[in-house]
């Protein structure tokens, strides 16, 4: 494999500036979280359950499950317009029903009570609320939510609240979408309105969701809504204009929830290093936190201006005169104080020091395992090593605020549906995960991607993350058996997670 090489030498693992951190889990209901205790267990590969008031929970997004598209007021989005539009997604698939949701949720958080879990990561419909993107609110769209949050209450599951999760206004597109500085001035009225409305019981906020993808895939590979490949300059403006978004946002959030806990969530690319080996290790972290190619799939653009109010050095070499002159005032906006990270993590790449020194990639075998979408492969030491070096460089505790697998799931002949792949998956990762616990990361929470089979994006309905089945004809819900293995994880605290197995946990080839 050629090598990479990022331009930083990222020896200081602390970023200046970030905000002070809380410790991370217990009193999850009011939004406060407490230390790591690394508890009991054995040493070695074995690792030990999670810290007592752990939010174990499960993740949705709005237009993914609700369905119910035009009722009540909503308006369109993006994803409406380009799901609706012949040959963007796969078999024509589009999000008008998806899960029914939107009549059927208390059904589905039954489900969630069934599990036991701790909390509920979900989105808001912007549209729902706010059809035009601004100006007159729909009371109806906020009727929802409050009845949501109102129920998962009820239930005793504490609500995390995504406010945006790709779902852009199409009304706001149509005005100029990402490319116009207003747009972050659109996010901070939005913001205000949901926060006014559900602040008084939400503890737990997210800003958006994946900027890597919803301005990478959205905007300049033109893979998900709206659909543009914009030139390199204009994608990064957009960029900028999102991270502006996101500080305008927190801004809001302060003003109208004041208990928030807000969060800024990653499509993570993590990199692990080949072996444990010290140059090995920093080979990785150099890796993770550089831009050491021409696409949007990194952290450190998107991570370095909100934490460290800058870009990063590898980037703004590689990008070159393709970065706008932003006015400097911008960083101040961007870099807003945050309560935890969140860090969506599903795979990893693998890295070693190379023999000029320089960081280098190590290509996976032939035959290396991975779900049914390409980019997934089974990499169980995935949440070790991300929420590691996340850990020691920004100090914030840290939710894993999306974790899982695709597979091609299937009702059996006995009429259960039976996932091996996986909870053996989720079963090995959250070993990783337990360790970078004992060894004191201050992980908080973890959601699993997701509660439901649901509109893929892209995929279409092709590809199943849930841990209920859906048949998507009658809208019948089944759990699998990956429900009934993470129902007894959350019993335990992670407990069901120790014991002999077969082969050590990070290896998955034999």
């Amino acid at each position: 494999m050629s090598a990479s090489t990022p331009s930083e030498s990222l020896t200081q693992h602390n970023a200046p500036g970030a905000s002070p951190a809380p410790s991370a889990a217990a009193a999850a209901a009011s939004g406060s979280a407490p230390a790591p205790s690394a508890g009991a267990g054995p040493a070695g590969t074995t690792a030990a359950p999670f810290p007592e008031g752990f939010l174990w929970g499960a993740a949705t997004a709005a237009y993914q499950i609700e369905g119910a598209a035009t009722e009540d007021g909503r308006g369109p989005s993006v994803w409406d317009v380009f799901s609706n539009t012949p040959g963007k997604v796969f078999e024509g698939h589009t999000g008008n029903v998806a899960c029914d949701h939107y009549h059927r949720y208390k059904e589905d958080f039954g489900l969630l009570a069934e599990l036991g879990a701790k909390s509920y990561r979900f989105s808001v419909s912007w549209t729902r609320v706010l059809p035009e993107g601004t100006g007159k609110v729909n009371q109806k769209g906020l009727d929802f939510y409050d009845r949501l949050v109102d129920e998962l209450l009820r239930l005793g599951i504490v609500p995390l609240c995504t406010l945006f999760h790709w779902d852009f206004p199409q009304a706001l597109q149509d005005r100029g979408g990402f490319l116009q500085r207003d747009v972050a001035d659109w996010f901070a009225d939005y913001t205000t309105v949901v926060a006014e409305r559900l602040g008084d019981r939400v503890p737990w906020w997210v800003t958006q969701n994946e900027p890597q993808a919803f301005i990478g895939n959205a905007l300049l590979e033109g893979h998900f809504a709206p659909g543009l490949k914009l030139p390199y300059r204009d994608y990064l403006t957009a960029a900028h204009n999102q991270m502006r978004a996101h500080g305008k946002q927190v801004d809001a959030l302060r003003a109208a929830a004041k208990a928030a806990k807000i969060g800024y969530v990653l499509a993570t690319q993590v990199q692990r290093p080949a072996t444990e080996d010290p140059g090995d290790v920093e080979a990785a972290r150099e890796a993770i936190f550089s831009v050491y190619e021409r696409h949007p799939w990194n952290n450190a653009w998107w991570i370095a201006p909100v934490l460290e109010g800058r870009y990063p050095e590898s980037g703004l070499k590689l990008f070159g005169n393709d970065v706008p002159d932003f006015p400097s005032s911008d960083f101040d906006q961007i870099k807003r104080p945050l309560d935890y990270l969140g860090l969506n993590m599903y795979s990893a790449g693998t890295w070693r020091r190379g023999k000029d020194g320089k960081p280098e990639r190590v290509a996976s075998p032939p035959g290396y395992p991975r779900a049914t979408l390409d980019w997934l492969q089974v990499v169980p030491s995935t949440l070790y090593w991300g929420t590691r070096y996340f850990w020691e460089r920004y100090k914030l505790p840290i939710g894993i605020t999306e974790h899982g697998t695709a597979t091609r799931d299937q009702v059996f002949l006995d009429g259960k549906v039976h996932d091996p792949q996986r909870i053996d998956l989720m079963h090995r990762y959250l070993l990783g995960l337990s360790r970078a616990v004992k060894e004191g990361v201050d992980v908080f929470g973890y959601w699993a991607w997701s509660l439901l089979d649901n509109f893929e994006w892209a995929e279409g309905y092709r590809e199943r993350f849930g841990l209920v089945y859906v048949d998507y004809q009658t809208q019948r819900r089944i759990p699998k058996d990956s429900f009934s293995w993470y129902k007894e994880v959350i019993a335990t605290n992670g407990r069901s997670l120790l014991g002999p197995t077969a082969v050590a946990w990070d290896n998955v080839t034999g």
